[in-house]
């Protein structure tokens, strides 16, 4: 008898912590109604990217085209030693969105990042920032900057795919704009 009014503690417990836990995921998932600019903790100004005084962080990962932090586009052959674009070269663009949707998805990675960090973008970004869930805002608010959040948003995710396995669009995947791509028909 004892035994069994023990397991029925214990019952109530594990249950009592299920429900806090239920209850604890579902405020984490609630939606913030109100909007504040985001006080970015570094700024960037923009300038000529080719000054060897200058350092930029860049997007590394591209076998062909690189964007730094200042929102230029270039061949990765283009790349000074200070890790930002020359912008004596022609073919190095600013702010392009050559490969990207009115929806803020782009085929190109780089161009994703570069035509997100637009300054006109700007208000987008906060608004998604301020309207994305908590749990989801605090992985986006480790950012530093907005080429970082651009970074971020640009990469893949689960918000790119479907079925698990199958990207909605499978042309332009990464994508900076507040809403995913439209689901595929099955």
């Amino acid at each position: 008898m004892n035994e069994r009014k023990r397991l029925r503690a214990w019952l109530r417990y594990c249950l009592s912590l299920q429900e806090e836990r239920t209850v604890r995921d579902r405020s984490l998932l609630q939606v913030q109604e109100h909007e504040q600019p985001i006080v970015w903790k570094v700024q960037f100004s923009l300038g000529n990217s080719s000054q060897l005084s200058n350092q930029c962080r860049n997007s590394v990962q591209g076998k062909l085209l690189i964007t730094d932090e200042l929102g230029y586009i270039c061949e990765r052959k283009d790349l000074l030693v200070n890790g930002c674009c020359n912008v004596n070269v022609p073919s190095t663009k600013l702010f392009s969105c050559d490969s990207c949707l009115p929806n803020g998805c782009c085929s190109v990675y780089e161009y994703c990042v570069s035509c997100c960090l637009q300054p006109n973008k700007q208000h987008l970004l906060e608004r998604f920032l301020n309207r994305a869930a908590i749990a989801f805002q605090n992985l986006f608010m480790a950012v530093e900057d907005r080429f970082e959040l651009c970074l971020a948003k640009c990469r893949t995710s689960s918000q790119s795919v479907q079925h698990e396995n199958t990207y909605r669009d499978p042309i332009a995947k990464y994508c900076y704009g507040e809403y995913p791509p439209e689901l595929l028909p099955v």
